[in-house]
C-alpha cells in the first residue's frame, strides 16, 4: 500500500516576538500562509518494523534527525504501531529557508501515516502531535491561513487572503533560527500590528495587506547577512507591491497582483541567485 502527499511550503505575513519564555523558547505571534511550492512525500507501508527515509536531497539527513523519520517514530511509539513505512521525500522547497520544509515534510508523514496505518485520529489530534516536533509543525498539518501563537503550535484559523503570485528568492546561504532569536534584543524590535493584519485579510484588502507586513527578525538576519536585505531592496526596486523576509530567513518573498509584472521581478531576480520561484498562494486549509 503506498500514499503520496503534498508538503507544502509556508510564508510568514507577520511575524512578532513578545518574551522569551522560562521553557527558553520565544512567546511569538505569527501569521502564517500556505504557497503553491510543495515537496512529495510518498509512504510505502513497510510489514517489518522499522522507519526507512528517502531523502531526494543528499544533505538532507535521513535517520532520527529527519523530521518526517521523528513523525513516524512518534505515531510508532504512541500507538504501538508494529508495522514499518518507507518514506519517500522529493524537495522541491529548498533546505533552511525560513519556509517550513522540515516541518511541513513531518505534517505531511503524520497525515499520510494516519491513513497507511488507519489510526483514524483527528485533524486536531494530530496537529497536537506535531507540536512534539517543532513549532511550525501543527500549522502545517491544518495549511491554510493561520494565527499561531504560543511558540507557534496554537493555531486560529482566519480567512485566506486574497489571491496574488508570490515571487521567493533565497541567497545561496543557509540560517540558523537558533543563531537569529539568540541576536534578537525583544525589548528593542518595532512590533508589527498583528491586529491590522488580520482586519485587511478578513476584508481581502490586499493593498492594506502589502502595508502591514512585518518581520521583527528582518533586522537581525540583515545585519549577519546583509545579501538577504539586498534580495529585498531588488525586489522592492523591481515594482513588488509587497516584499517580506519569511521566517528567519534567508528567503525573502514578494507579493505581486499582475502577471506580467510577477514574471518581470521573476527574471530579474534570477541574475542575483540561483533559487527563484514565481508560485500562487494556496491559503485555504486541508481540511
Amino acid at each position: 500500500m503506498k500514499i503520496s502527499i503534498k508538503a507544502p511550503a509556508k510564508i510568514n505575513l507577520s511575524l512578532d516576538v513578545l518574551h522569551k519564555r522560562e521553557d527558553g523558547f520565544h512567546e511569538v505571534e505569527m501569521i502564517m500562509t500556505t504557497v503553491d511550492l510543495a515537496d512529495r512525500i510518498e509512504l510505502t507501508l513497510l510489514e517489518e518494523n522499522r522507519i526507512i527515509v528517502d531523502v531526494s536531497e543528499g544533505f538532507v539527513p535521513n535517520d532520527s534527525r529527519n523530521l518526517a523519520y521523528q513523525a513516524a517514530q512518534l505515531l510508532k511509539d504512541r500507538y504501538q504501531i508494529n508495522k514499518g513505512v518507507h518514506i519517500s521525500i522529493k524537495k522541491n522547497i529548498p533546505v533552511s529557508a525560513g519556509l517550513a520544509g522540515g516541518s511541513s515534510d513531518a505534517a505531511a508523514t503524520l497525515r499520510g501515516l494516519n491513513k497507511l496505518w488507519s489510526l483514524h485520529l483527528s485533524i486536531d489530534e494530530l496537529a497536537t502531535l506535531g507540536a512534539h516536533i517543532g513549532s511550525d509543525v501543527s500549522f502545517c498539518v491544518y495549511g491554510g491561513t493561520a494565527l499561531a501563537t504560543g511558540r507557534g503550535e496554537r493555531i486560529e484559523h482566519i480567512t485566506p487572503p486574497p489571491p496574488c503570485w508570490i515571487i521567493l528568492a533565497k541567497p545561496p546561504i543557509g540560517v540558523s533560527t537558533a543563531e537569529i532569536y539568540r541576536n534578537l534584543k525583544v525589548d528593542q524590535i518595532e512590533h508589527p500590528d498583528i491586529n491590522e493584519m488580520i482586519s485587511a485579510i478578513n476584508s481581502s484588502d490586499y493593498e492594506k495587506i502589502c502595508k502591514q507586513l512585518g518581520n521583527v527578525l528582518e533586522s537581525v538576519t540583515f545585519k549577519l547577512y546583509p545579501e538577504v536585505q539586498r534580495i529585498k531592496e531588488q525586489m522592492i526596486r523591481f515594482g513588488a507591491d509587497g516584499v517580506l523576509m519569511s521566517g528567519s530567513g534567508p528567503t525573502v518573498f514578494a507579493l505581486v497582483k499582475h502577471e506580467s509584472r510577477a514574471a518581470r521581478i521573476y527574471n530579474g531576480l534570477r541574475g542575483f541567485c540561483n533559487d527563484v520561484y514565481a508560485v500562487r498562494l494556496l491559503g485555504e486549509r486541508y481540511y
